[in-house]
């Protein structure tokens, strides 16, 4: 795909941003190619786990200003001017950052369920210095990562800031040497990928179901995803086999 590259290594799907000589900003055929790739990967059964990520030096600049007003035209879809940044997808994605990852690019990483970059990273809203909107997610999914003050800090300010400056405020969740976050974030992706899907899925569906939500109605949805995984014979096996022979014992996978 022409701006897009995709690779399958087992249950893990890497989708990489391949517009190296535009920091990977996403134009409008990006972002169209985009919206079907990560539709493919929620339907597909054999795929657990997703990973994006930039080729070349870059994560994403967001997007691509020459087209600006062709990205806009999606603003109202439901996916977002980006082609996914709205989606909520049943399967956790990492987002694998090196260098620039700013404006919509930092929205896209926002999108990821967790962060892991490289030394080289950088986040920022750029954008504030054009008057382009956060539109893909990115006031939404902020102060519930960073919390609201470092949140209004960044999108107030435009400023932009380090990996570690990333990995203080809980931006990112490790940083890595340079050109490590993909192996990295493929480590990750692939010990997930092991582990009983169902549970997972369905607490990660409860912990979104319950944003936002009392304590106490909280609790009731967690009880009632929990009862759904509760039913699966799986867990019980995994249970018999760590009582048997100890296989998981101390945290060990």
């Amino acid at each position: 795909m022409s701006g897009i590259s995709i690779e399958k290594e087992e249950k893990v799907l890497v989708v990489k941003l391949n517009r190296p000589e535009k920091r990977n900003a996403i134009n409008l055929e990006m972002a169209e190619k985009l919206e079907k790739v990560w539709k493919d990967f929620e339907k597909d059964e054999s795929l657990f786990v997703g990973v994006i990520t930039g080729e070349g030096e870059n994560f994403c600049a967001g997007a691509d200003l020459g087209d600006l007003k062709n990205l806009m035209n999606r603003a109202k879809k439901p996916e977002g001017p980006l082609g996914f940044t709205r989606m909520l997808l049943s399967k956790p994605v990492i987002a694998a950052i090196s260098g620039y990852c700013v404006a919509g690019g930092l929205e896209i990483a926002l999108w990821a369920d967790f962060r892991i970059a490289d030394e080289t990273a950088k986040f920022g809203f750029l954008q504030r210095r054009f008057g382009v909107p956060l539109i893909n997610g990115g006031t939404q999914r902020l102060p519930k990562v960073v919390g609201l003050g470092n949140a209004l800090y960044l999108m107030i300010t435009g400023k932009l800031i380090s990996s570690q400056e990333a990995l203080r405020i809980g931006l990112v969740n490790e940083v890595v040497e340079k050109g490590r976050a993909l192996e990295r974030s493929l480590e990750i992706a692939r010990l997930i990928a092991e582990y009983p899907q169902e549970t997972l899925r369905n607490d990660r569906k409860s912990l979104f179901a319950g944003l936002g939500e009392p304590l106490k109605k909280g609790f009731e949805i967690e009880m009632e995803i929990g009862m759904d995984s509760l039913r699966n014979e799986e867990i019980y096996k995994k249970a018999e086999k760590f009582v048997r022979n100890g296989k998981g014992r101390h945290g060990k996978m």
